[in-house]
């Protein structure tokens, strides 16, 4: 059995105002055996990267490589636009090498909760993927039962957005204020989700005006709206 570790701490700060929430980077990461495009960071695979789109809607010319310089210019973006990182999986087991959300078993979670009261600046979690089982909306709905914070729906549209509220303490005890954070869940990155995507009355309209509309750009639509 692999034991698979997050091989990177939470990223925020103090005026971070939206919270990137995935599971777990690749298994590579974790080992330490990155691939020539491999960045050493948060979302780091260059085949199911978060900074492609990132990289297209800023037009950042980001490097793609496992240098020092690549890890800064990633840094750099999220401090100047008040994002941060934290992955909801600290660690899990696996049978088989890989990086597959379904082939977690044992998962142990960060208490992104106990970040989000850490960092009062936090206003959105956006989620790298759904509900479905394994995801990190999934494991964030188990997350805050212990907090008994009910997610309610604000908008089923794709990608759906939620919010809760969460008390607001003051000297280690709750006050009558409460933070409202809203939850989006955006269409995972992996090339898993092109087929979920290919089903979306959306996408087949926009691809049927324009044929060379693919899965790459509607993340990119998709994402432009919330980064």
């Amino acid at each position: 059995m692999f034991i698979h570790r997050h091989p990177y701490p939470p990223f925020i700060r103090s005026d971070t105002k939206k919270l990137i929430v995935g599971t777990l980077p690749p298994p590579r990461f974790s080992t330490g055996e990155l691939l020539d495009k491999d960045v050493d960071f948060c979302y780091g695979s260059y085949y199911n990267s978060l900074w492609l789109y990132l990289d297209v809607i800023y037009g950042l010319t980001l490097r793609y490589d496992n240098s020092q310089e690549a890890i800064d210019e990633r840094k750099q973006f999220l401090m100047e636009h008040n994002i941060g990182v934290c992955d909801i999986v600290e660690r899990c087991e696996r049978e088989k090498i890989d990086a597959s959300d379904f082939g977690m078993q044992n998962v142990k979670l960060r208490d992104l909760i106990g970040y989000i009261k850490q960092y009062p600046s936090i206003e959105t979690l956006l989620f790298t993927g759904g509900n479905s089982k394994n995801g990190p909306e999934y494991f964030f709905r188990k997350h805050i039962k212990a907090y008994h914070l009910p997610l309610e729906l604000v908008s089923d549209d794709i990608p759906r957005i939620h919010k809760f509220y969460l008390p607001v303490e003051s000297k280690g005890r709750e006050t009558a204020f409460q933070r409202e954070i809203r939850t989006v869940s955006l269409t995972s990155a992996s090339g898993s989700a092109n087929r979920a995507i290919g089903s979306l009355p959306l996408y087949k309209q926009l691809k049927a005006k324009h044929p060379d509309f693919n899965t790459f750009d509607f993340r990119v639509m998709q994402y432009r709206n919330f980064f």
